[in-house]
């Protein structure tokens, strides 16, 4: 079991920044591979930004490259998002989640929600026109 709890979320003009972060605990945070997920209302869960296990392999939306950069500390079992030129668009409850990559190689991350097996409880996300 994989615990997640997101932080970071909040209220920000058009242009603003924020940084997301995901905190984990449970099992060893470098197995698994992580992921950014956000989901605005009546809409689907779309994928925003992926990691490997070490950190060296990265991607992202199409919607956020250039704007957003994912990074993990492995010691500290945390993820973050760092988000920059917000746009109202980019409002959503975001989601972390982790994907249990031992058996993979270091540079995999996957894209698919169906990949990862635990969720954090989402952070909101608004950016005001």
């Amino acid at each position: 079991q994989v615990q997640l709890v997101e932080s970071g979320g909040g209220l920000v003009q058009t242009g603003g920044s924020l940084r997301l972060s995901c905190a984990a605990s449970g099992r060893t945070f470098s197995w698994y591979a992580m992921g950014w997920f956000r989901q605005a209302p009546g809409k689907e869960r779309e994928f925003v930004a992926g990691i490997s296990r070490s950190g060296g392999s990265t991607g992202y939306a199409d919607s956020v490259k250039g704007r957003f950069t994912i990074s993990r500390d492995n010691a500290k079992n945390t993820v973050y998002l760092q988000m920059n030129s917000l746009k109202p668009e980019d409002t959503a409850v975001y989601y972390c989640a982790a994907d249990p990559a031992i058996t993979y190689s270091m540079t995999y991350y996957s894209r698919m929600p169906l990949e990862f097996d635990y969720w954090g409880q989402g952070t909101q996300v608004t950016v005001s026109a």
